[in-house]
């Protein structure tokens, strides 16, 4: 059974450096290794199509096993988790860098995805373990920065790595950052005597089978909903059913207790609702680049610099500002610019260059920048003391099946639109519209308050 972890008097930063740079490499594996794809599927004499499996086999068991891992996080001694999840990502980056064939380059990505998810479960019990309760917002804001800021320098270092040598020195270029947050995690994260890394009872791994199962098959139906809409619908079915096994079992009992809390479940339809904006990222603007603007990916990575450029220096500062003036409010302010970012959107045409573009995402980055910090921070808040872990793994689910989700319906939307600047905006409107639930589901607190 999960205990409480008991909050500091004074903030420790170390473990916070530690933990960013942890969540730098989780979070940047997926673009990094999507610069390695024509030259690995060269190497290994596999298709295009095939080569897609790199980026999916990571995101799946971190979507997948997140809650069960929070879970299993909340009962075990998160220094030893952390250091787990740290030995594991180098162990299995070696395995997918020197693998001979295909198939063994995808289960080291299903491995280093598995590493992931320990990173995002240790996250929150991290936080709540260092860092003292005023404080917490800074402190998350701290690791977006991080994040951020790594995930931009990220793709240029994997192209440049990838051109010098070659594919499989990109997913060993992060073995000595491994090394030294190992070393600062386990000099500088508090330990618990009493705990340590506790065995996944058979209730656990059944729970990972069935969430995991059902968690991987929502993701998938999407991927197959334009191709081949039987086989979603299958998908979907199969889905239900197991999500409906796994919410009889005892052990699901504490992940729906936190989710039916009032005041983490408006948190988490927020994050869901606001990370559709992923799809505009992910699909809508580099097709709008290269089907209205006929410009390329260099035009459309120049742009999105903006975004992230506009995101860095807020995260900062954002969550300290979310510390003094309370979470919901500035996760309230950060979504209504995001939805007026998109809303901007619909606005451009054939005739729009990069200048209008570029302003659009500042404001989109700004609104992010505001809004993840604060967010993070009031689930947090929202969790009961014990189920940091869990409240982890939560979010980082529900915002994976968004990011997933959310190009999927985008792409549905450009194609029912017929494409062009027409696609974009039919995109862009459900993306709003979903960013806008996100946002009126926060007055829901602040009127209770």
């Amino acid at each position: 059974m999960a205990t409480s972890v008991v909050a500091p008097q004074r903030t420790s930063w170390a473990p916070v450096a530690a933990l960013g740079l942890a969540m730098l490499v989780v979070t940047s594996e997926m673009t990094i290794a999507a610069v390695t794809l024509p030259r690995l599927g060269a190497d290994l004499e596999v298709s295009a199509a095939a080569t897609a499996w790199v980026l999916l086999a990571y995101a799946l068991p971190i979507a997948a096993v997140a809650i069960p891992a929070g879970r299993w996080a909340d009962g075990a001694d998160v220094r030893s988790v952390f250091a787990l999840a740290m030995i594991g990502t180098a162990v299995s980056s070696v395995l997918t860098a020197l693998a001979p064939t295909f198939w063994l380059v995808v289960v080291g990505r299903l491995l280093q995805g598995a590493a992931g998810a320990l990173v995002v479960a240790a996250y929150m019990p991290i936080i709540t373990a260092s860092v003292r309760h005023g404080q917490r917002g800074r402190a998350i804001g701290f690791v977006i920065t991080i994040m951020t800021v790594g995930s931009m320098a990220g793709v240029p270092l994997g192209g440049l790595v990838a051109g010098a040598f070659s594919w499989r020195e990109v997913f060993l270029m992060k073995i000595p950052l491994l090394v030294v947050v190992l070393w600062v995690g386990l000099r500088s994260i508090p330990r618990n005597p009493h705990r340590g890394i506790p065995r996944p009872g058979t209730a656990l791994v059944c729970e990972a089978l069935l969430l995991g199962g059902a968690i991987t098959a929502v993701l998938l139906a999407f991927e197959e909903v334009e191709g081949r809409p039987a086989v979603a619908v299958g998908l979907a079915v199969l889905a239900i059913g197991l999500a409906v096994w796994w919410s009889r079992l005892a052990a699901s009992r504490p992940v729906l207790t936190l989710v039916r809390r009032r005041a983490f479940a408006v948190t988490l339809v927020s994050l869901l609702a606001m990370s559709f904006t992923g799809g505009l990222i992910a699909f809508l603007l580099p097709y709008f680049v290269a089907d209205v603007l006929g410009g390329g990916p260099d035009l459309t990575g120049v742009a999105l610099l903006f975004f992230v450029g506009a995101m860095a220096p807020i995260s900062s500062v954002a969550g300290a500002v979310a510390d003094r003036y309370g979470t919901t409010v500035v996760a309230l302010v950060g979504s209504a610019i995001g939805v007026l970012g998109m809303l901007s959107m619909l606005s451009l045409d054939a005739g729009s260059g990069l200048v209008d573009m570029a302003w659009r995402l500042v404001v989109l980055g700004i609104g992010a920048a505001l809004f993840n910090p604060a967010i993070n921070a009031a689930m947090l808040a929202g969790a009961p003391p014990g189920s940091e872990g869990v409240a982890g793994g939560v979010g980082m689910t529900v915002r994976t099946i968004a990011m997933t989700v959310g190009p999927s319906v985008s792409a549905l939307a450009w194609t029912l639109a017929g494409g062009g600047v027409a696609g974009f905006r039919a995109g862009v409107v459900v993306i709003t519209a979903a960013a806008a639930v996100g946002l009126l589901v926060l007055f829901v607190p602040v009127r209770a308050r």
